[in-house]
């Protein structure tokens, strides 16, 4: 669907006044990455609308897939931003008059909006990002190093990422962002971005081979001489916890 056919026809086929907007988070260089598009001169967070006759978790799944290529990505319910001002018919204004596209006042996306958020963890490796309609670019940013927002996303990407150090302490989901090979070393400085402490490494590796959830393969991992730690992988009888 091209963006005038959005604009004028999105109400037949989405639900009105509602959307959806994802923190897709990836970690490259020991650092926590959150996936942005690119709208003019600020940037925003992948997102969408819900069909009419879609449930809203397969919608979720299908703009992860439009905006990642991801075919079955992670992803957990974050929260609900429901502010009865909640309407960007003013920052879309400016947007559609800086790049001279036609505008019209009575526009549905002019409307107040919810959205239902959710964050997803990914292996950045494995993802094609791809703009929308509206996007110029998608690109991954550090947490520590982010640009200036659209719209109330940067309250968004606030709260997910300290939901993810919640989430952390009490289930084990950290390995979706690593490749499905990996060493205790790298799962352990993966805790360490994610939480902002230092973590004991020998505990740490303790109390996760103790969790039962890995399985050690019999190769090992060449990095440097004297430094061959073995590699692990995610037993496949486990499944994420609903």
């Amino acid at each position: 669907m091209d963006m005038q056919e959005l604009l004028d026809h999105g109400t037949e086929y989405f639900l009105p006044n509602l959307s959806i907007d994802l923190v897709v988070i990836g970690y490259q260089e020991e650092a926590l990455k959150c996936l942005l598009l690119q709208l003019d001169d600020k940037w925003a967070l992948p997102g969408g609308y819900i069909k009419k006759e879609e449930a809203v978790d397969a919608a979720v799944i299908r703009i992860l897939k439009e905006r990642t290529g991801l075919e079955y990505p992670h992803f957990k319910f974050l929260d609900v931003f429901g502010d009865p001002r909640r309407s960007f018919s003013k920052e879309f204004r400016q947007y559609f008059e800086k790049k001279e596209l036609p505008w019209q006042d009575d526009y549905w996306i002019n409307n107040r909006f919810v959205t239902l958020a959710y964050y997803s963890l990914v292996n950045i490796a494995t993802t094609h990002p791809v703009p929308g309609v509206f996007d110029e670019a998608a690109e991954w940013f550090p947490f520590d190093a982010l640009p200036p927002f659209w719209m109330d996303h940067g309250r968004i990407v606030a709260t997910a990422r300290k939901r993810l150090i919640a989430d952390v302490q009490r289930e084990h989901l950290t390995y979706n962002l690593l490749p499905p090979e990996f060493t205790m070393p790298e799962l352990h400085q993966l805790h360490q971005t994610i939480l902002q402490e230092n973590l004991d490494r020998s505990r740490f590796q303790k109390k996760m081979l103790a969790t039962g959830l890995f399985e050690r393969l019999p190769k090992l991992k060449k990095e440097t001489p004297g430094s061959n730690p073995y590699q692990y992988r995610l037993k496949v009888e486990y499944k994420d916890p609903e």
